[in-house]
């Protein structure tokens, strides 16, 4: 019996043993919390087949198909040779705005190459359960040894290119070569090729892909629903997180300014928060929060919550849900704390519900709707 009870305390995770549905209290809604799926191992990135069905990525180099309900789940077959160490993977998934014609998915993810390991993107078409057709449509130059600050989202513009997002792999200076991917907001054609009005390009010193550059680390980015505008955040060092609204050709600072200081010993970075020809952050966050996705919200379950833009938050384990006021953010509210576990992705899904992932080894897919 004992063995019997050890099993099912492995294979069930502790979350989906707590009394279900799980409650949570905000300023305006009293929130239903149902787990839609568990025993997730890492998971990274979500994103929404047309028909209601899942994509979910597990940062060890696992995509999952799942069933709208979250019931069924079978692994996707076809993936590429994924290098999984530290905080590289697989990471984001997107599916292209026109799947129902073409079938494309993308993955962003760590490779291994000539100098060590980069994040690559690879587009595929998903045909039942496997990728196939498969491309590579970018690779980071130059790749490095580390193993830290991959980025990496995929976000579609309106125009139909896609966001690459980069962080500086842990070698804070690459953030401020435009020669160099590192530390950088990408923009793409979808089969890889550059457009025509990159803000570098015809410029023999930086790579053509660059839109915007001195970035830390973004690991949420998503799309103004009113405005079209690409609103990123990323993550500091202490101190710093910082959100941003991304324009083509400007540079975001790091690591000349910031809001963050150096782990442990509390020095400054750089020369400070402020140097002209460098961008302020929009909002930044003192101490950090570790933040990780990130979603507006614009559905019609929470009508409160209409134009409050979602950040999830790996160090204080909760979703953070900002006011805006145009482009200001007028006011910051913390749900779920402590409730799920670190919030690595946050999406509205088709049914206007919000959808979070926990990074955790027995990861969980929650579904938050009002009681």
């Amino acid at each position: 019996m004992l063995r019997q009870l050890l099993l099912l305390s492995f294979f069930i995770s502790p979350v989906a043993l707590a009394q279900s549905p799980l409650t949570a209290n905000s300023e305006k809604y009293q929130i239903q919390i149902d787990i839609i799926a568990d025993r997730l191992d890492h998971p990274w990135a979500l994103a929404f087949l047309p028909d209601g069905r899942m994509l979910i990525t597990e940062r060890g180099g696992q995509l999952l198909l799942l069933s709208a309900d979250g019931r069924e789940r079978v692994s996707v077959s076809g993936l590429p040779d994924i290098a999984a160490r530290g905080q590289g993977g697989l990471l984001d998934v997107a599916v292209d705005p026109l799947f129902s014609e073409n079938g494309l998915v993308y993955l962003s993810y760590v490779a291994t190459g000539r100098g060590g390991r980069g994040t690559e993107v690879l587009r595929a078409r998903l045909a039942e359960n496997a990728l196939v057709d498969q491309q590579v449509i970018f690779k980071l130059q130059p790749k490095s040894g580390t193993t830290r600050h991959f980025g990496s989202r995929l976000v579609f513009a309106p125009d139909g290119t896609l966001f690459i997002s980069l962080g500086d792999r842990g070698e804070k200076e690459r953030a401020q070569d435009l020669a160099d991917h590192a530390g950088s907001l990408i923009r793409i054609n979808t089969d890889g090729s550059v457009p025509d009005d990159n803000p570098f390009v015809g410029n023999n010193q930086a790579q053509p892909e660059i839109y915007s550059y001195g970035h830390r680390n973004i690991q949420g980015a998503a799309l103004h629903p009113q405005t079209g505008a690409l609103w990123t955040h990323e993550h500091g060092p202490q101190g710093g997180d910082e959100i941003n609204i991304a324009r083509p050709g400007l540079n975001y600072g790091w690591p000349v300014i910031t809001y963050g200081v150096n782990y442990g010993i509390g020095t400054q970075i750089g020369e400070g928060t402020e140097k002209p020809g460098m961008e302020q952050p929009l909002y930044y966050w003192v101490p950090s929060i570790a933040p990780s996705g990130m979603a507006f919200y614009n559905g019609a379950l929470f009508p409160d919550w209409q134009g409050s833009l979602f950040v999830g938050s790996l160090k204080f384990r909760t979703l953070v849900r900002l006011t805006l006021d145009g482009d200001q953010v007028v006011a910051e509210e913390r749900i779920l704390r402590d409730q799920l576990g670190r919030i690595r992705e946050v999406e509205q899904g088709p049914d206007g519900a919000i959808y979070v992932l926990t990074d955790e080894g027995r990861g969980v897919l929650a579904r938050l709707t009002p009681q």
